[in-house]
């Protein structure tokens, strides 16, 4: 007698998964790789405790007391300043400072330094004229630059973040105009011209592709630029105004008692430079996702 042949029931076949867009996986993959995964580790504690300061601070930055100038202890992990404040609170909070300018400042710089390089596509001369203002803006270093807007505001978090933003104009802007004019002599642009193609498509189907690579990897180096900027700016008195703190305004205090208190100055040189060494990593990491398609 034969026997019944057991049938297997087959699940409906599923949907090809949509792919993620090359460029996108590629910026991910990126951080897959020792370098940007150490590096995305550093930012993102450092992110979370400056979000969660609030919560794990409910005291505040500003809470005095008469322990001045005291060293490490389990108390206070990186001791007193000269009000007898906790130098770990205020270096967590400072730290909203820094990251929130760096957050605004250079992605803000991106966008508008690829609109001014790319003005040569609405007119030649336009972006040529572009380029001498960028020009301009190169001969004004950071300093100078961040006294200039002091004297027209008053010191705290706009001019830096105004300072910031515009030194980074030049390189996001040469990037992005040097991509315009390289993919002007390509075949598949000549080719869309003779086809009527408007250079705004081109723009956006050729140019931007092209260009967003580099321009990605200058923002990521521009990220460690900006700390120093603050930094350089607060020590010089044209940061944030004491009370509120950043990583520069903690130095500025601190080379005043580093003979009673080194940590004073050791703690946020310590987290200042993590915050340095994070973001170069991440740059190394898009760097070399971009050489390897490149390659």
């Amino acid at each position: 007698m034969a026997q019944p042949v057991a049938t297997v029931s087959k699940s409906p076949p599923r949907g090809p998964r949509r792919a993620l867009n090359p460029m996108i996986a590629r910026y991910l993959a990126a951080f897959k790789t020792p370098r940007g995964l150490v590096g995305l580790v550093i930012i993102g504690g450092f992110t979370l405790a400056a979000l969660a300061a609030p919560l794990l601070f409910p005291g505040g930055d500003n809470q005095q007391s008469a322990d001045a100038l005291q060293g490490a202890s389990w108390s206070h992990l990186l001791g007193t300043d000269e009000f007898g404040r906790d130098l770990l609170t205020r270096c967590i909070f400072g730290l909203r400072v820094d990251l929130s300018l760096i957050f605004a400042a250079v992605p803000a710089c991106l966008i508008l330094g690829t609109l001014l390089g790319l003005s040569g596509v609405i007119n030649e001369k336009l972006g040529a004229g572009v380029q001498r203002l960028l020009d301009v803006i190169i001969g004004f270093p950071s300093l100078v630059l961040g006294l200039c807007l002091v004297a027209i505001m008053h010191a705290g978090w706009l001019p830096l973040f105004l300072t910031i933003m515009i030194a980074g104009l030049p390189p996001t802007g040469r990037l992005a105009r040097g991509a315009w004019l390289s993919q002007q002599t390509r075949e598949y642009v000549l080719a869309a011209r003779v086809l009527n193609v408007t250079r705004l498509q081109l723009l956006v189907r050729h140019v931007l592709p092209n260009a967003l690579d580099p321009i990605i990897v200058n923002g990521a180096v521009w990220m460690v630029v900006g700390v120093y900027i603050e930094a350089g700016l607060s020590i010089v008195g044209l940061g944030v105004q004491p009370p509120t703190p950043s990583l520069g305004v903690l130095l500025d205090s601190g080379l005043g008692f580093v003979d009673q208190s080194p940590i004073y100055v050791i703690g946020p040189t310590v987290i200042l430079l993590l915050l340095c060494v994070a973001f170069s990593l991440i740059a190394d990491a898009l760097n070399e996702a971009v050489n390897s398609r490149e390659g």
